[in-house]
């Protein structure tokens, strides 16, 4: 494998993903002896992402030792930078991805209006919510997270910890706060979107003069909250917080008053795969039950997948309040998010 470092009924309920479905969507497909040997003839599949690297690792790898005729190039990086990547790539004529996944779900619906994604509809994912799912079959949620506050337990202790994200304008928390950017991050332009709606552009104009340290990826608040770098972080994904406190870093999830941020990672098969009888296989797996729940396991995410089971220490999402978000209503907001933001934080 090679790597470019580039209560859910009731949750699910509160989802929408946008756009009318323009014909039927295709049949469910599962696994074929002919599918099977024509992804074996390709011998590979391309997956552009912005899950953790070391996630998608785990993804790759776990597909290549169930079909080891076939290996798995990973193109990590932030959603938006991917985003960006596909375009240019497309309007050079090169056609080099197979799977697209993106922590923002606007991208997906962007990539179907262009016409770049072909219908591909595994039979796990008619069990999906029907609002975790595009009608006419384009892509889907593959991943479900969280993107949270939390604390560094060495440098912050629990009486002292904020509960809310009103807590974060506090005066002592003012150079000690870290968070990500969603000029760079899907997960984190989503999460801005939900809250922004929750808590005005106002709050964002008060964080912005908290002396906040700015990283890019969604991924990286944790790791400076586990080096000691900064004390709480605004923003950052739960999953990352948990693996790394499974490391022993001294890490605390804080899920706020004012709701948490939910984010559907959503993936799809690009029409113009090059090697599209392995990427059909790739997304035949990565929507299995076997590997939603590696996903799980190994990658600390959710699943939306019914028999999937969630780890006995994990606070119940029935537990969490969450906020949610319209992809084609977050779509159109996206440059106002990004001026908006850049007014604030100067980035």
């Amino acid at each position: 494998m090679r790597h470019t470092h580039l209560g859910w009924t009731c949750v699910a309920a509160m989802l929408l993903l946008g756009g009318s479905a323009s014909a039927e969507a295709p049949a469910a497909s599962k696994l074929t002896p002919a599918l099977l040997a024509a992804a074996k003839q390709e011998g590979k599949v391309v997956f552009y992402t912005s899950i953790d690297l070391e996630v998608a690792e785990q993804i790759g790898k776990a597909f290549e030792a169930k079909y080891p005729e076939i290996s798995v190039d990973v193109e990590r990086s932030g959603a938006e930078r991917i985003y960006q990547r596909i375009f240019q790539e497309y309007g050079a004529d090169i056609h080099t991805v197979d799977v697209v996944e993106s922590s923002d779900a606007s991208h997906l619906v962007d990539y179907k209006a262009k016409g770049f994604l072909a219908p591909f509809v595994p039979e796990d994912v008619t069990r999906w919510p029907a609002n975790q799912r595009d009608p006419d079959g384009d892509y889907a949620a593959e991943r479900v997270m969280l993107t949270v506050v939390a604390y560094n337990t060495n440098l912050v202790k629990p009486e002292d910890a904020p509960k809310s994200y009103a807590d974060l304008l506090d005066p002592k928390w003012k150079g000690k706060l870290v968070k990500s950017h969603p000029g760079y991050s899907g997960n984190t332009m989503t999460a801005t979107y939900e809250l922004s709606r929750t808590l005005g552009w106002s709050y964002f104009e008060k964080l912005g003069q908290q002396n906040v340290m700015q990283v890019q990826s969604s991924t990286e608040p944790p790791k400076k909250l586990a080096l000691g770098e900064r004390a709480v972080m605004v923003d950052g994904n739960e999953y990352n917080c948990i693996i790394d406190a499974k490391k022993g870093a001294p890490i605390k999830i804080v899920y706020p008053t004012e709701g948490t941020p939910l984010i559907g990672g959503m993936a799809g098969l690009m029409k113009a795969a090059p090697h599209p009888n392995a990427a059909r296989l790739f997304i035949l797996y990565l929507f299995s039950r076997e590997g939603q729940q590696l996903l799980v396991d190994m990658g600390s995410l959710r699943s939306f997948h019914p028999e999937v089971t969630e780890p006995a220490d994990r606070t119940p999402l029935a537990q969490i309040k969450v906020l949610t978000a319209n992809p084609v209503e977050q779509e159109k907001a996206v440059d106002e998010i990004k001026k908006k933001y850049a007014a604030y934080f100067g980035t």
